[in-house]
């Protein structure tokens, strides 16, 4: 399957099935591994995909795409800390502390975090050490949500293991 391929007939198959289920298509691609190829599918919605909603997904969308070269196909969120590509995830994410890996070091540092305070189509701004920074969002490698895993220490999965 051509990129092309992907994104002109693909990608709006799996849009239209996102739609109709009330799931956000995050992204549709597909990578080469030496097992063969994958296409992976990721949705989300606004309060977390579940297993059940990506077993849902994946049998309504499967009958559209079968035509297409793939080898196997994956449907899955695209995690909590996914990375922000469009507008959409900037908006989610204004007033969250985010981390930003830069391309080229900017003021000494390559890698910041801070609160993401305001963004348009060229440009970021994080409020990090109590000084706002704007940043081209091209200068920006990476930039996702900061991950607070306090606590998850101490979370019981249930799953009969003593703690050491």
């Amino acid at each position: 399957m051509a990129k092309a391929e992907l994104t002109a007939v693909v990608a709006p198959k799996c849009q239209r099935v996102a739609d109709r289920m009330g799931f956000e298509l995050v992204e549709v691609a597909l990578d080469r591994e030496p097992t063969g190829k994958y296409l992976r599918i990721y949705i989300d919605k606004p309060e977390g995909i579940t297993l059940d909603d990506c077993e849902v997904y994946h049998k309504a969308v499967q009958p559209l795409v079968e035509n297409y070269d793939y080898d196997f196909m994956e449907v899955s969120s695209p995690g909590i800390d996914r990375p922000l590509k469009t507008d959409r995830d900037f908006e989610r994410n204004l007033g969250a502390e985010v981390e930003v890996r830069l391309f080229r070091p900017l003021d000494g540092t390559r890698e910041l975090q801070g609160i993401l305070t305001g963004y348009d189509r060229e440009q970021m701004t994080i409020s990090a050490g109590g000084e706002e920074k704007t940043i081209p969002r091209k200068a920006a490698a990476l930039v996702k949500p900061l991950v607070d895993m306090t606590g998850v220490e101490d979370v019981d999965l249930g799953d009969g293991a003593e703690e050491e």
